[in-house]
């Protein structure tokens, strides 16, 4: 039962986890209105999705200066955390996958020397860290991927901007709403799992040969005691035995000194008179 807890519900909840960080896209929009009408371009849109490489984004802003545009690009390169966690994610399932066919398929294989545990348990250990640290890691590239996708701060990255007679403002932002569900199921799911990871550690300790071992000491102290008591029991008897066959000699011992004594009639009636 363990075993199935240990493999199940860590595929389902890696794949809630690379499923909302790998399946988000956004946009934002921003107008720049120039002196010159026929210059301004009031509906710039500007689209970003997984993995979140902001600094390859590129969008065409008007400067301003007849039909010159500029082509700029986002600020930031976040694709390593959250592929990072995806990808922990993805190979948190397959390794849940190919334990589960081990568990219902190989079960005595697996059981049949020490090496399958050992490596179930060491890889269940990495596993939990990682999934500590990816999360973690995620959590701040959120941050900063919303940072970098404020429309207030692109707008500072437009040449016609910083001049005071063109008008630049925000058409509408990225739906943070979206990318905060996104977020917060991945990093629930995350913490989620480094919890069911970590919490399987103990499951699959109990099928290596280091808890056995420790199990297997138990039982050979109590034989020991039983065998201790029993020769103690043993040599009691041995010694009650010994005793009376002592005894038992000194008694004929006795008997026979005392017959000889008899037999020497002589001495003894002289020693009457």
């Amino acid at each position: 039962m363990c075993s199935f807890v240990h493999v199940i519900s860590p595929q389902l909840f890696a794949i809630f986890a690379f499923a909302t960080c790998g399946g988000y896209s956004g946009q934002l929009r921003v107008s720049v209105d120039c002196i010159n009408k026929s210059d301004s371009n009031l509906s710039i849109g500007i689209n970003f999705a997984y993995p979140f490489r902001l600094n390859r984004v590129e969008f065409d802003v008007p400067m301003c200066e007849g039909r010159r545009q500029e082509r700029l690009y986002l600020i930031g390169d976040f694709s390593s955390s959250a592929e990072f966690f995806v990808t922990i994610a993805v190979f948190s399932f397959l390794y849940s996958l190919l334990a589960t066919v081990v568990y219902i398929f190989f079960q005595n294989k697996y059981r049949e020397n020490n090496r399958g545990p050992l490596i179930d348990f060491i890889v269940t250990v990495v596993f939990s860290f990682m999934w500590l640290v990816s999360s973690s890691a995620w959590a701040k590239g959120l941050s900063d991927v919303k940072a970098a996708t404020d429309p207030d701060e692109v707008v500072l990255l437009m040449s016609a901007c910083k001049v005071q007679t063109n008008k630049c403002s925000s058409v509408y932002g990225p739906r943070w709403s979206g990318l905060n569900t996104s977020a917060f199921f991945a990093q629930v799911f995350g913490y989620l799992n480094f919890v069911l990871w970590a919490g399987n550690i103990w499951f699959v300790f109990k099928e290596t040969g280091w808890h056995k071992g420790g199990a297997a000491r138990y039982p050979a102290s109590s034989s020991e005691k039983q065998a201790t008591a029993f020769n103690q029991q043993v040599y009691n008897q041995g010694s009650f035995d010994q005793s009376g066959g002592a005894f038992t000699g000194t008694g004929d011992f006795a008997q026979s000194e005392y017959s000889q004594v008899g037999n020497y009639g002589g001495p003894i009636s002289y020693t009457n008179q």
